[in-house]
């Protein structure tokens, strides 16, 4: 049953029309003392719940009753009704425990799809999943990995993945970011659906709408024909927002409206289009502090970051590199038609003590260069060593930087620049960045190269 806490009658009726249509059980309370009340008595699976009881437009009503609902149900999820003037009091609610907010007026198919994937949440964690079960429950073949960490994250996802909530995937480049996002898709009701990634950190603020929100013909100079954008894409299935932290404020406004009521407009198109998608978000920067700072919405951070998955970094799971090394010899030998090839214990050992700034990718790029390079059937420790450039750990000393584009990462990707000689494969590699992110980097910061 769905509890609708509102002191206007118009909207406890439409909320009401909108949810028995849904096939959903309510009850309606106008006032907060009610509200406490009732939730005494008969605990509901879910609140709707207004922030302003009377004429004043603070919101604290809303946020006193909320904090006292929790105390009477801390497992009941809350989902707050806010005007576009007060979403600032909506984030402290989430701050405060609601599970997500909706605004006046809203997207009835919004509205439910948040409903239902706070219900689906809050059965989930009902169930008590033994790491032994995952395998069970969770199904992935690009992953590799038997580590506590990583088994943690498998956990997460097999208990997310069939639900609707927006996911953001924090961790360091190189870690497998778009691996986790693509597990949740292929493990979710929308599988059989598309699954579109866009990389944010690749397109500039004069794009966004175009490539996002797609245009019509003539829409500007070079619209020479009909463009879908991304988010039409991905309709019924999951968008994937790949270096979300890299999004101008501009840009975030945009998105934002998108995420919020699940509709946007074309570029030269004043019809309103609707979408039915689960958004799927990563970044390797701290966005809490961003917030802070104010170069990140809060509201935003608390739309995308419904669950958060955070991905270990490798030096983090040491014990998983001999499988990932054998899983790229394998992979080797089939591309390129290679004869049996192993890697020595001594070599393993070696590989277990690098501290991989690059992670993953550039644990994969060392292993395919020795294998091309060496041309032997056995590859030892020393054959590693030659092929192995140390570069200090990027993401080390920015983990915790407000502001990893700042003069560290300048000073790093010029002498990584120097390093290779300009070839900006081996530069992107050592950095542990997308050739794209590379480019912008270095526009950015005036750094020529000779390539």
């Amino acid at each position: 049953m769905i509890l609708i806490c509102d002191d206007d009658s118009a909207i406890r009726s439409s909320l009401t029309l909108v949810l028995k249509r849904a096939g959903y059980e309510t009850a309606s309370i106008c006032n907060p003392q009610e509200a406490i009340e009732f939730v005494k008595t008969t605990p509901p699976d879910l609140i709707l719940m207004d922030m302003n009881y009377t004429k004043g437009t603070s919101g604290e009503e809303g946020l006193t009753l909320l904090k006292q609902v929790k105390i009477f149900c801390p497992e009941i999820p809350v989902i707050l009704i806010t005007a576009w003037g007060s979403i600032s009091l909506a984030v402290k609610g989430i701050q405060a425990g609601a599970f997500d907010f909706i605004t006046k007026p809203w997207n009835n198919m919004a509205l439910l799809n948040t409903i239902q994937t706070a219900l689906q949440l809050k059965d989930e964690e009902k169930e008590s999943i033994n790491v032994s079960d995952i395998s069970n429950k969770f199904v992935n073949d690009k992953i590799i990995g038997k580590s506590p960490l990583l088994l943690n994250v498998f956990n997460t996802i097999s208990r997310i993945s069939k639900t609707n909530a927006s996911v953001l995937i924090t961790g360091e480049s190189g870690t497998g970011k778009e691996l986790i996002a693509e597990a949740i898709h292929e493990n979710s009701n929308r599988s059989k659906n598309p699954f579109v990634k866009v990389n944010l950190g690749g397109i500039s603020q004069s794009l966004f709408e175009s490539e996002m929100f797609g245009h019509k013909k003539g829409a500007f100079t070079d619209a020479h024909y009909d463009r879908i954008g991304r988010f039409e894409l991905a309709n019924r299935g999951s968008i994937f927002l790949d270096e979300i932290g890299e999004l101008d404020a501009a840009c975030q406004v945009k998105l934002l409206r998108v995420l919020q009521d699940k509709t946007f407009e074309s570029l030269g198109d004043s019809k309103q289009k609707q979408v039915d998608i689960r958004i799927i978000s990563a970044t390797n920067r701290n966005l809490a502090k961003m917030v802070a700072k104010g170069i990140f919405r809060e509201d935003l951070f608390y739309r995308i970051n419904l669950i958060s998955i955070r991905v270990p970094a490798l030096r983090e799971r040491i014990e998983d590199i001999p499988l990932l090394v054998n899983h790229f010899v394998k992979k080797q030998v089939e591309q390129n038609r290679l004869s049996n090839i192993e890697v020595s214990a001594e070599a393993m050992n070696y590989l277990k003590k690098l501290p991989y700034p690059g992670n993953i990718r550039e644990l994969k790029n060392l292993v395919d260069r020795v294998i091309l390079v060496s041309g032997k059937n056995v590859i030892t420790d020393t054959d590693f060593k030659e092929q192995y450039t140390e570069i200090p750990n990027i993401n080390t000393n920015l983990r915790d930087s407000v502001y990893p584009l700042d003069e560290l990462e300048k000073n790093m990707i010029i002498k990584a620049v120097e390093l290779y000689g300009g070839n900006h494969s081996k530069v992107a590699m050592a950095l542990g960045l997308t050739r794209q992110a590379l480019y912008r980097r270095l526009e950015k910061y005036g750094i020529s190269t000779d390539e």
